[in-house]
């Protein structure tokens, strides 16, 4: 286990000998070890206190609470990595104009390659949509040659969106008609897959967003997303690269009748999955979180190396003796 999900009214957690004991009324009702665990989900009337929290940080644990009907997530960091020059370099090249946008160039030049490398694949095990797949497929390749040729984030944005409206008619391809997907819309989405994709990014960017933290990097500093206020920029960066295989694990979702329409409801505030399929999305993505975080841990180790390049090359200066000592 690598992920625990708590979406139960009622529920407390309390820290035990390094574990998480769960009661509801009083009662005892399950017990989960801390060691295997690295991601918390929360959401629902649940509680804890501060002593498991702490726990949790010591850990390397990030939590993530999913609150309202629509599952805003807020986050509790675990402690960031102790180098703190790697967060300096990272601030200082956000200004750098030519650095984000090779940056950018690269993650969607990944972005468009596994759209391009997964649409494939479904062409060839789709005979019913070949036409239409390889349509779309001809677009992508064409967007992906225009990748580098952009100027700027501003064009490479024209680009990348281009690009998307090809591969979400693609996509409409492949989902089911009784989803009524028709293409990407979010907050709210108003139909049962744009409401599984906008969960799915959600608990992937919240992800990439504490991995990102655990590095050393500030998740708020992006290169490719400028800086924006409450957006963690540099975790929707790398999220770009990653957003297919969230496709991926949507459309499987589906297909395999995991989830169904049944288990979505639709109101003014949108398409939203009900309890009995958020049981059944957990039970997945708790599955599939190894690929998941085999994808995050990638493009963080890639990410990490273009800094260390920097620092490198820069070298280390010399830090004079101030007469202070370290505090204990």
């Amino acid at each position: 286990m690598t992920s625990l999900f708590v979406d139960r009214r009622g529920v407390a957690l309390e820290l035990e000998a390094g574990a998480i004991v769960f009661r509801e009324n009083g009662e005892r009702i399950g017990t989960v070890p801390i060691a295997p665990l690295t991601r918390v989900f929360l959401r629902g009337d649940v509680n804890l206190p501060a002593a498991l929290l702490g726990k949790l940080g010591e850990q390397g644990v990030g939590v993530v609470i999913l609150s309202g009907r629509i599952g805003r997530p807020s986050l509790l960091l675990a402690r960031p990595h102790n180098d703190a020059a790697r967060r300096v370099v990272q601030i200082r090249l956000s200004f750098d104009k030519p650095f984000c946008l090779q940056i950018g160039k690269t993650l969607i030049e990944r972005k468009l390659a596994r759209q391009i490398e997964w649409f494939t694949e479904l062409r060839e095990s789709n005979m019913q949509v070949r036409y239409e797949l390889s349509h779309v497929l001809r677009g992508l390749e064409e967007h992906r040659t225009r990748i580098d040729q952009a100027s700027n984030t501003a064009s490479l944005r024209g680009v990348e969106g281009s690009a998307a409206a090809r591969y979400f008619s693609g996509l409409q391809a492949v989902v089911p008609d009784s989803l009524h997907f028709t293409g990407r819309n979010r907050r709210p989405p108003r139909d049962p897959f744009n409401a599984l994709l906008s969960l799915t990014y959600t608990l992937l960017h919240s992800e990439v967003a504490i991995a990102l933290h655990g590095a050393g990097f500030d998740p708020y500093v992006g290169f490719y997303h400028h800086l924006a206020f409450g957006r963690e920029s540099l975790a929707s960066d790398l999220l770009e690269p990653l957003r297919p295989l969230a496709d991926q694990f949507a459309l499987t979702l589906i297909r395999k009748k995991v989830l169904e329409k049944d288990h979505f409801s639709t109101t003014e505030a949108g398409c939203l999955l009900g309890k009995a399929g958020r049981t059944r999305y957990y039970a997945a993505y708790g599955e599939h979180s190894e690929t998941l975080r085999k994808g995050i841990n990638q493009e963080i180790e890639w990410l990490t190396a273009q800094i260390n390049e920097i620092l490198d090359t820069e070298g280390e200066d010399e830090q004079p003796d101030n007469g202070f000592e370290d505090f204990d």
